[in-house]
């Protein structure tokens, strides 16, 4: 009787353990205008810069400025502090991820960002860097956080 009551334990821990690595990752669903930006093969090359300040980033993409113009959200749509929040925790990941090349795909994680969290780099380069961080973690199926890359 007490062989039975351990095995039934052992065996509901398992399917709870089963259940539990199942949902922890869900699929995104990536729509066909999605699709369509992440097949162009033309490279894109995306400045991003504020005029008002001397912070510039560039980012060499295809696919990236159809999906910034076409499936983004638009300019405004987040508040430069969720942006900056955002960013922080995708560059650190992001920069784990360059500095472990044999661990992380180098083809990916190339370079490193440097991303300084008490800079104001203004809220076109947050907002260019945000959504290239939801494009690539939608396009190459990656997690940079604990959140899902939603559009």
């Amino acid at each position: 009787m007490k062989k039975n009551i351990f095995t039934i334990g052992i065996l509901i821990l398992f399917i709870m353990s089963l259940a539990n690595c199942s949902s922890s990752k869900k699929a995104i669903s990536i729509t066909d205008d999605e699709k369509a930006a992440f097949s162009q093969t033309q490279g894109d090359t995306i400045a991003i810069k504020d005029d008002k300040t001397e912070y510039e980033i560039i980012i060499i993409e295809p696919g990236f400025d159809f999906w910034l113009q076409s499936i983004a959200k638009p300019e405004g749509f987040y508040s430069q502090s969720y942006l900056e929040n955002r960013n922080r925790i995708y560059v650190l990941e992001w920069n784990q991820r360059a500095r472990q090349p044999y661990r992380y795909n180098s083809n990916l994680y190339e370079l490193q960002i440097d991303y300084d969290p008490n800079t104001d780099y203004g809220y076109e380069v947050n907002y260019k860097l945000y959504n290239y961080f939801i494009y690539f973690q939608r396009k190459y199926n990656q997690r940079l956080g604990p959140f899902v890359p939603r559009v």
